[in-house]
């Protein structure tokens, strides 16, 4: 086990938990603003943006790996922030693969709660900014579930990861790519342990944002 606990897999599990809590971070604060703003907006082609939104939602992570990788290359749009194979690009391939998600969630759930509670706003005469911190509070269950699931998504992913970071030792090796390298040399109790430790930290993640929600939440019979 001591083998296991090296400095290698601490930074691995270091880098990994850095890259999920940032994407899962910025893409939370996208995917809220854009969940609520699509929701609210009434334009010309709307639905084509919903389905697009759906769209990405399911997109395979290599494809938007590939998209991301395109875009930092040396000679892509962005390559001139020559993060390509760098923590930084890890992290924005996995905003543009949890926003939609997160952003789809909050529309969807918009749709059943805003118009409600717009109405109560209303009439205690909330505005702008106060009404978009109501939603916010109201919404907040729906919230925390949509940053869960994009947290889940963020710290299994693999495919994009592994583009645009090149799985780097001491660098840009996750805990997720290192599982996929150790599983294609044959070194599957090393890989197995992993695995279990990657279960571990997302589960003490998750146990902490429970904690934090049954803290700052209302109470309701489904806290558990």
């Amino acid at each position: 086990m001591s083998v296991i606990w090296d400095s290698e897999t601490i930074s691995i599990i270091r880098t990994t938990l850095f890259m999920a809590l940032c994407s899962t971070a910025v893409s939370s604060v996208l995917g809220t603003f854009l969940g609520l703003l699509l929701e609210r907006a009434r334009f010309p082609g709307k639905g084509a943006v919903v389905r697009l939104n759906r769209t990405l939602m399911g997109a395979p992570p290599v494809v938007i790996g590939l998209a991301a990788y395109l875009l930092f290359m040396r000679k892509g749009p962005l390559g001139f922030l020559d993060i390509l194979f760098t923590v930084p690009a890890m992290v924005a391939a996995q905003v543009l693969i949890i926003t939609p998600i997160i952003c789809g969630m909050i529309y969807t759930a918009a749709l059943n709660d805003a118009g409600r509670i717009r109405e109560f706003g209303i009439t205690m005469g909330a505005n702008g900014a106060q009404m978009q911190l109501l939603l916010i509070k109201e919404m907040s269950r729906d919230i925390y579930f949509a940053v869960i699931a994009g947290f889940g998504r963020s710290i299994s992913e693999v495919g994009a990861v592994m583009i645009v970071g090149g799985n780097i030792r001491h660098r840009t090796r996750t805990m997720t790519t290192a599982i996929t390298m150790l599983r294609n040399s044959g070194d599957y109790n090393r890989a197995i342990l992993l695995g279990i430790a990657l279960l571990c930290v997302a589960f003490i993640i998750q146990s902490a944002s429970d904690g934090l929600r049954r803290k700052w939440a209302p109470p309701s019979h489904d806290n558990y």
